[in-house]
């Protein structure tokens, strides 16, 4: 009868114990900023949650909330993740000026392998994992990455450098809308999302942005110019970052924390820029299919423009030597890991 008993209570005891934390269930929260349909949600963020989905058995599920559904602006969506008000968000860290100073290494003009975004995040993963791995406290960092070249798209036509002078440019960044200013534009910050109604409110004259970035704004509509450089050289690119919550990594157990570490890392990077180039593709057809106008610059004006652009370079310099990093190290760096990752 005690070993009846005893038998029982252990049988309770193992009904009523906790569920192991191999056995755990987690519920994510990820917020951005775009329409599900865009580019990198469409082409990676939508895919890496299926991916992590099904390698977890359905353990971790992953609540995909676009175009800010969860309420606040795209600045700050870094936050809500440091904060924990959210567990995963995809931003640009140019949204909050001077946070991030190192990753704008990227975001200097003419910083772009051939143009090409996957080639251009490759590099720019390296740089992270080399330079930065401490610079996002309080993030998990899954990947950064940049989109493809970064061209002019505008209501009047840009023939030739003079022509940008005086027009209202929106810039996504600090160090972008510094190098418009320095070419002779009105630079005008804003997130991407708002420029539709600022062009057609005579607030721009036109964006600098990657082809991809025109579809959801339907740019191809609203200007009737762009305006590429020879040799598919970009003028600038933007940097992006796709991060978990730290305590929210950290509460995983190890099991499901490696599922995360394996879709991390230098091929998640590659495959948000093999989204962005796709895009860029579909992008430039439409304004082709459109009849708009494409100019691109010879090889000539393309080289008054990166003469015009040089000082920005230099003052980024001064400005990390003065945050005692060693600005030089960190531009050299950036751009021998563009050209060995140039495709």
């Amino acid at each position: 009868m005690k070993k009846l008993l005893a038998a029982g209570l252990l049988a309770m005891s193992a009904a009523l114990a906790p569920i192991s934390a191999e056995a755990q269930e987690v519920t994510l929260k990820l917020h951005q900023f775009l329409p599900l349909k865009s580019s990198v949600p469409a082409d990676f963020i939508q895919p890496w949650i299926e991916t992590i989905e099904k390698e977890s058995g359905g353990r971790i599920k992953i609540e995909h909330y676009p175009s800010m559904q969860l309420g606040g602006k795209p600045p700050e969506l870094i936050q809500q993740a440091t904060d924990g008000a959210v567990d995963i968000v995809w931003t640009l860290p140019g949204y909050t000026p001077g946070r991030f100073p190192k990753i704008e290494a990227f975001e200097l003009p003419f910083m772009v392998a051939n143009g090409n975004a996957e080639a251009t995040s490759r590099a720019l993963q390296e740089y992270y994992e080399k330079n930065m791995t401490d610079h996002f406290p309080g993030l998990k960092v899954i990947c950064v990455h940049t989109h493809g070249a970064g061209l002019l798209h505008t209501k009047s036509p840009v023939n030739k450098l003079e022509d940008v002078k005086g027009m209202k440019l929106r810039g996504p960044t600090r160090v972008i809308t510094s190098m418009l200013e320095t070419l002779g534009a009105v630079p005008i910050g804003m997130p991407v999302p708002a420029v539709p109604e600022a062009v057609s409110k005579g607030v721009i004259d036109g964006a600098v942005i990657p082809w991809e970035v025109t579809l959801p704004l339907k740019m191809a509509e609203l200007v009737g110019n762009h305006t590429e450089l020879s040799g598919d050289r970009g003028l600038y690119s933007a940097t992006f970052v796709f991060a978990m919550n730290q305590e929210s990594y950290d509460n995983l157990p190890d099991d499901l924390k490696k599922i995360i570490d394996d879709n991390s890392g230098v091929e998640a990077a590659a495959t948000a820029g093999r989204a962005m180039d796709k895009f860029d593709k579909i992008g430039r057809k439409k304004a082709e299919d459109a009849g708009n106008t494409i100019i691109t610059l010879d090889e000539p004006e393309t080289q008054r423009w990166k003469d015009a652009a040089a000082p920005v370079v230099d003052k980024w310099i001064e400005d990390m030597n003065g945050q005692g990093f060693d600005g030089q190290a960190l531009v050299d760096d950036a751009r021998a890991l563009l050209e060995k990752n140039a495709m």
